[in-house]
This record gives structure tokens, C-alpha cells and sequence, in this order.
């Protein structure tokens, strides 16, 4: 019973992950990278936009996605 309820959040934090990484923006700069100057106040106030709560939600399901891959590698949830 266990084993199933976990593989279930599995699948969903699988998909989860997926459509986090869709909905971010790509990190291609173009030639505006080639300067090397970055506006302090877009980085102190990253994790406010929606782009920085993306990262973060990401980072999130990340840390889930191994924690249950191991949970369910082991065998106490058999």
C-alpha cells in the first residue's frame, strides 16, 4: 500500500518537474551576455519574479524526485 501511494507522488512530481522546466525561460542572452554587466537590483529581487519561483519550485521537485527515486530504490517500502 505504501509502495503504490509512493509511486503515485512519483509520477506526479515527475510530471511536475516537466512542466516546470517548460514554463522557464531560456537562458540565452544573445550578444547582450558578451558585456558581462548584470543590474544588481534584477538579482537581488530574482526569487520575487515569477522566473526566480519557477528555479525554486524546481529546485524543490528536484530534492523530491530523488528523495522518492531512493525511497522506492529501497526495499523497507516492498
Amino acid at each position: 500500500m505504501a509502495r503504490t501511494i509512493v509511486t503515485v507522488l512519483f509520477i506526479i512530481v515527475c510530471i511536475a518537474i516537466i512542466v516546470t522546466v517548460l514554463m522557464q525561460e531560456s537562458k540565452n542572452s544573445g550578444f547582450g551576455s558578451l558585456s558581462g554587466q548584470v543590474d544588481n537590483y534584477v538579482r537581488k529581487n530574482r526569487g520575487r519574479t515569477r522566473e526566480g519561483q519557477l528555479e525554486r519550485a524546481t529546485v524543490i521537485l528536484g530534492v523530491l524526485f530523488f528523495v522518492l527515486a531512493i525511497g522506492l530504490s529501497l526495499k523497507f517500502l516492498q
